[in-house]
């Protein structure tokens, strides 16, 4: 049965309504209102808006060719068969425009007032976390946002998105409860390090590593296949102790500390370590990093809030078997040599020497007397040695609170003034580079 009149129209009609809806979508560039410090990095707001110029034009090409489909074959072809095809591409257009709202809601939180600056300021505290010498990877860019929650997230770049495209970018969800204060950095740079991860391979090496293990350690075989089954959040863990130091593992404690019931739940289809033990791991990788009393000092602490007295014997054997294995386990953690790295293992190229409680004491001390001093450093460093003075009582929640506001619109600003100035002396050049060009042109023409 051929398609009657009323339906080719209604299908080309909702099909040509499709058309004008894409047209409405603007670049965000035209769309977010927003002071030139909390705008994001210039290869970010690019990157975005080259991924949904390419998802526009596929949906334009898509519903060109239906129209083009329909107009062929209204005589052929059934209403049922039209409306198939339809639908089909309603669903594209939506999962389209459904990363444009993704995007454009994390944007959007850059005209806030504080946060959109702020924000930006946390685009590059990411951005120094997963930077590290030896150009073992390109940096993807990246974008924090707010959103309700304890925990963070991330979309990491170069996966696949819902509607089917590459993300562009590291989009970063970042729990609102943490603004703003030097904890905020456990959230964060957990989630560049899922980032991190992923760009070096690490899970994939990591887990080769443990399943060795797990052929040749027989006793405890079982117990590397649990740490198996945790090791993409553990390395993400990993990173954020070896940038930041000891307000990772304080941070963690921030996010963690639930119900009794949740703290000591384990769960080996969830990829998160039971709350208990990855507290308890993350400052035995502290220690093996750094080693200080205050590793040992804050897992008694741990003890003293989440006891284990009343655990039913089968979780309490479990806790106490992984704990056992936990030195070997970090051990493995730092002295793997992905192939990425070229031979070199992650603390060495995190260069975690930097962050030794000792020497984050001294710095703190020495930037309380030069306050400048303080603004000159890496970001993370920053965040280490605030976390290290709160851990040592020597910074109050209020200050730190104050302090770290403004050092992320210290970050923020001096971005986009060092952006506009790399410009401008571009700007410079591409003149200097056309007057000499002319010059030569012309003295060319003389000779000849």
């Amino acid at each position: 049965m051929t398609i009657v009149p009323l339906a080719a129209r209604l299908l080309e009609e909702e099909a040509r309504a499709l058309m004008t809806r894409l047209d409405r979508i603007k670049p965000f560039a035209l769309l977010e209102p927003m002071v030139p410090a909390a705008s994001l990095y210039p290869n970010a707001q690019s990157a975005i808006e080259q991924a949904m110029v390419e998802g526009r034009r596929e949906l334009r090409r898509l519903i060109r060719g239906f129209l083009a489909w329909l107009g062929r074959s209204k005589s052929v072809a059934t209403a049922e068969q039209a409306q198939r095809r339809l639908a089909i591409l309603r669903l594209r257009f939506h999962a389209v425009l459904n990363e444009f709202d993704m995007f454009s809601d994390a944007i959007t939180q850059r005209s806030e007032q504080d946060n959109g600056t702020w924000l930006s300021g946390l685009d590059i505290v990411a951005a120094d976390a997963l930077s590290m010498p030896g150009q073992f990877y390109e940096l993807p860019p990246i974008i924090c946002y707010l959103d309700r929650g304890p925990g963070a997230a991330i979309r990491r770049a170069r996966t696949r998105l819902p509607g089917g495209y590459w993300n562009p970018v590291a989009l970063i969800k970042v729990p609102r409860e943490r603004m703003v204060g030097s904890g905020i950095a456990a959230s964060l740079i957990h989630e560049v390090g899922h980032q991190g991860a992923a760009l070096l391979d690490l899970v994939p090496s990591l887990r080769g590593a443990l399943q060795g293990l797990q052929r040749t350690d027989t006793a405890n075989r079982d117990m590397w296949a649990v740490w198996e089954r945790w090791i993409s959040e553990i390395v993400a863990d990993f990173w954020s102790v070896a940038r930041v130091g000891v307000i990772a593992t304080l941070g963690l404690i921030g996010v963690v500390s639930l119900p009794r019931a949740f703290v000591f739940r384990v769960d080996l289809n969830d990829p998160h370590p039971s709350p208990w033990l990855r507290v308890k791991l993350s400052a035995a990788m502290g220690q093996a990093l750094y080693p200080d009393p205050q590793w040992a000092r804050l897992a008694a602490l741990w003890e003293e809030l989440y006891p284990r007295k009343g655990l039913d014997p089968e979780r309490g054997a479990l806790f106490e078997r992984l704990e056992a294995l936990m030195p070997a386990f970090v051990a493995l953690l730092a002295g793997h040599r992905p192939a990425k790295l070229r031979g070199r293992t992650l603390p060495e190229v995190l260069t975690v020497s930097s962050r030794a409680p000792t020497e984050l004491t001294r710095l703190f001390s020495a930037w309380s007397e030069a306050p400048a001093e303080m603004y000159r450093a890496r970001p993370t460093l920053v965040f280490a040695v605030l976390g290290q003075a709160r851990a040592d009582g020597r910074l109050s929640p209020e200050d730190e609170s104050v302090l770290i506001g403004k050092l992320l619109t210290f970050w923020a600003l001096k971005t986009v003034l060092d952006t506009s100035y790399e410009c401008a002396l571009m700007s410079g050049r591409l003149r200097q580079s056309r007057a000499a060009a002319r010059q030569h042109e012309s003295h060319s023409l003389t000779i000849h």
